[in-house]
């Protein structure tokens, strides 16, 4: 049965939240009364700025949605899949559909938000109901405020407040599952394969959504060191929402008040992203750093990139990043330091290099992260402190485990000598960052 023409319906569109359970548009949806159909569209806005065609990121979302559409069908229902720009597609949804209602979760990026409501002009045309729902955070926007009535932006006050309002009500699952009879049934043509969309599949193997009491229980001891297998690394399932941030948050606040402090520092950088969006567009948080004199050595960021810094953790780092999409948490403070301070290079190559790499590339937090490891963010790292990567592999690999599993050649001639003097490069960001900050002043 073919999608209908004239029957009012409602449209579930997925986007940062592939999953039926505990979805908070799509529960909203289900109750809406009308038939539900699930949208998902592939942005050509988005897929075209990538140059990598075997682009792991493309194939997990590409397995989720080929999952999401075995489970439907198992209802007789469908998904609906688009391929192309957004917004032209809603035009052509809303010329050919009886749309009554239109359900979605917030994303906070700056495209999206002007994406969302370029589509809400669109349906507004056709007396179509635009509901965007909060999902991917326990607290968005401007749900926590300072004794000031102000977004914080310090992260400690933030999370005292965050885990002072967390409590069952904002916890509590959706039960979208318990609805999915409110399902339209039929049958959708086939999806557009990742070929006609001019990808190619990716073997990686992808981490596990579940993480254990075991990892959490251990968690606060073991997880600054990067030789260790101590992390969640459930980074890319938050990322594109194949796992719950209310379920993640319970079991976090059960068992590891560390990690639960992962995910509240999560949803602090989203509402700083929502509150502040020029961070998103380029901008130092704090505007004073904007007047940094960079060095742009083509050269010295490459070798950053490809890991030949001659500091091995950086190397580790950067290396490890290369081959698997994935970095220590520990680690890219290290290597965000290094190239923002002792190369100064604009921490912005650093985080579009992250952005490329990354397979759980989130805006606000690669930003957050960027922004403190440079200084110029909230919660910033001073300017004047300034990590010792050699120091910093004393203390977090001290058998240099991490290290010789991806720089094989430390310690042997192949290895490089540094490429810049620790106490050289220290007085040279030291200056700059001064100079910078007078200049403001």
């Amino acid at each position: 049965m073919s999608l209908p023409k004239k029957e009012k319906i409602a449209i579930f569109w997925l986007r940062r939240d592939l999953r039926l359970d505990d979805n908070a548009g799509l529960y909203y949806a289900l109750k809406s009364g009308y038939p539900v159909v699930p949208l998902f569209i592939f942005d050509k806005n988005i897929l075209d700025d990538l140059e990598n065609k075997e682009d792991p990121r493309v194939t997990f979302i590409f397995q989720e949605i080929e999952n999401i559409r075995k489970d439907l069908r198992l209802r007789d229902a469908d998904l609906l899949v688009h391929y192309g720009f957004p917004l032209k597609i809603w035009k052509q949804l809303s010329d050919e559909y009886n749309i009554a209602e239109v359900y979605t979760n917030t994303d906070y990026e700056p495209y999206a938000t002007e994406r969302d409501r370029e589509v809400y002009n669109i349906l507004k045309k056709k007396d179509t109901v635009f509901k965007i729902c909060k999902d991917q955070v326990i607290f968005e926007k401007k749900e926590i405020l300072s004794g000031q009535n102000s977004p914080y932006t310090v992260f400690t006050p933030y999370s005292r407040a965050w885990k002072e309002k967390s409590n069952d009500f904002f916890l509590s699952s959706y039960p979208s599952r318990k609805y999915l009879k409110n399902l339209l049934k039929w049958y959708g043509p086939t999806i557009p394969s990742l070929k006609e969309m001019g990808f190619e599949y990716s073997h990686y193997d992808f981490p596990s959504a579940k993480v254990s009491e075991e990892l959490l229980g251990n968690y606060a001891e073991a997880r600054d060191f990067p030789a260790k297998e101590a992390t969640s690394r459930i980074g890319i399932h938050l990322r594109f929402g194949t796992v719950s941030i209310r379920q993640l948050a319970r079991k976090a606040k059960e068992h590891s008040n560390v990690f639960l402090n992962e995910l509240i520092w999560r949803d602090f950088y989203q509402q700083i992203l929502a509150n502040f969006p020029e961070v998103g567009n380029g901008k130092a948080f704090r505007s004073a750093y904007d007047h940094i004199k960079w060095r742009y050595d083509k050269d010295d960021f490459k070798t950053w990139c490809e890991g030949k810094t001659g500091y091995p953790l950086v190397d580790a780092g950067m290396r490890q990043l290369n081959a698997i999409g994935f970095m220590h948490n520990r680690v890219r403070m290290v290597t965000a330091s290094f190239l923002s301070k002792h190369l100064l290079i604009d921490w912005r190559l650093g985080e579009a290099y992250f952005a490329e790499k990354l397979l759980d590339y989130d805006l606000a937090a690669n930003n957050g992260g960027w922004q403190w490891a440079a200084g110029s963010g909230t919660d910033a790292a001073p300017y004047f402190r300034i990590f010792n990567p050699t120091a910093q592999a004393e203390r977090f690999d001290p058998k240099g485990e991490y290290i010789k599993k991806w720089v094989p050649e430390f310690g042997t001639a192949e290895y490089p000598e540094p490429m810049v003097d620790h106490k050289f490069a220290r007085e040279r960001c030291l200056k700059a960052y001064k100079e910078a900050l007078d200049q403001a002043n």
